[in-house]
C-alpha cells in the first residue's frame, strides 16, 4: 500500500469550506483533501462540479437539505461521520462557504474530537464576504465603514437575531445570509429605527453564472424581491458600502459610451 493510500485509510475528519459557489474559488488546499478523501459528505450549497474530483473509489453522500428540509438531522451527520471515518477512513466534509461561518462546523469537530478523531480545517471563501467583493461591494471602507456584522437571517427559533437590532444602531455593513425569508421584517426593523432609506441589495446565486443582484434602499427592497421572484441561496447586505456597487456600474456605462463615441 502506497503513503498515499494508507493516508487516506487512516481515521480523520477534514472540514472544507468550499467558497460562495463558483467552484474555482475553493482553496488548492480543499482541492487537494477532496482528491484524499476516501469519503466526502456534502451540503446543498456545494458546487457539484468540485465533486468530479475525488478519486474514482471515493463514497460520495449528499445530507443537505431537499426543497427546504433536512435529510438527516445534526445528530444523524455526526454519527455518519463517525462511522464513515473509523470504518472507510478519511471523511471530507464538504461545506458551502466557511464550515464556521453558520456551517455548524463546530459541533462536527467537537463531536469527533470526543472519540478521539483526528480533525482538521480548511477555510473556506465565506459568502458573506466573497459574494458583496465580487460585486465591487467592499464590506469595509475608509470613511464609510469602518467595521461589519455577519448575521443569520433566522435563528433555530425561526426568529430574527437580536443582534440585527444592535448591528442598525451600529451604523456598520450588515450581511445577512440566507434572510430571503425574513426580508420584510428585516426592512421594518431599519425603518423603526428611521433608516428605511439605507442602500441595499441581494445578491441570489452570487459567484455564478445565474447570478442575480438588485440594489435598492431596504425599504424598498422587500417590494422588489417579490416581484422579481429572488429567493434563497442570497446574501442581503445593508449600508452605504453598497453604493460602490453602483459607482461600478456607472463606470462600466461611461466606458460603454467611450468605446462608443
Amino acid at each position: 500500500m502506497s503513503t498515499n493510500e494508507s493516508l487516506r485509510t487512516q481515521p480523520k475528519l477534514t472540514l472544507v469550506g468550499a467558497g460562495p459557489g463558483d467552484p474555482s474559488l475553493i482553496t488548492v488546499k480543499g482541492l487537494e483533501a477532496i482528491k484524499q478523501a476516501r469519503v466526502i459528505l456534502y451540503d446543498a450549497l456545494v458546487n457539484p462540479e468540485l465533486l468530479k474530483h475525488a478519486s474514482k473509489d471515493c463514497l460520495i453522500r449528499f445530507v443537505g437539505k431537499r426543497a427546504g428540509v433536512h435529510l438527516y438531522t445534526q445528530k444523524e451527520i455526526n454519527l455518519m461521520i463517525l462511522k464513515y471515518v473509523f470504518s472507510l477512513g478519511h471523511v471530507v466534509r464538504l461545506k458551502g462557504g466557511d464550515p464556521f461561518v453558520f456551517g455548524r462546523g463546530q459541533e462536527e469537530i467537537t463531536y469527533a474530537q470526543k472519540y478521539r478523531v483526528e480533525t482538521e480545517v480548511i477555510p473556506g471563501i465565506s459568502s458573506a464576504l466573497g459574494v458583496p467583493g465580487i460585486n465591487h461591494i467592499p464590506v469595509t471602507a475608509r470613511g464609510v465603514s469602518e467595521g461589519f456584522w455577519v448575521i443569520t437571517g433566522t435563528t433555530e427559533e425561526r426568529k430574527l437575531s437580536r443582534d440585527l437590532a444592535y448591528a442598525i444602531q451600529a451604523n456598520t455593513t450588515v450581511v445577512i445570509l440566507m434572510g430571503m425569508g425574513s426580508l420584510q421584517k428585516i426592512a421594518e426593523q431599519y425603518t423603526l429605527a428611521g433608516k428605511q432609506d439605507t442602500p441595499a441589495a441581494v445578491i441570489q446565486n452570487g459567484s455564478l453564472p445565474d447570478q442575480h443582484i438588485r440594489v435598492a434602499t431596504i425599504g424598498a427592497l422587500p417590494g422588489i424581491a417579490e416581484a422579481e421572484g429572488l429567493k434563497n441561496p442570497a446574501i442581503i447586505v445593508v449600508g452605504e458600502v453598497v453604493r460602490f456597487y453602483e459607482a461600478h456600474q456607472l463606470s462600466l456605462v461611461a466606458e460603454d459610451l467611450k468605446i462608443a463615441v
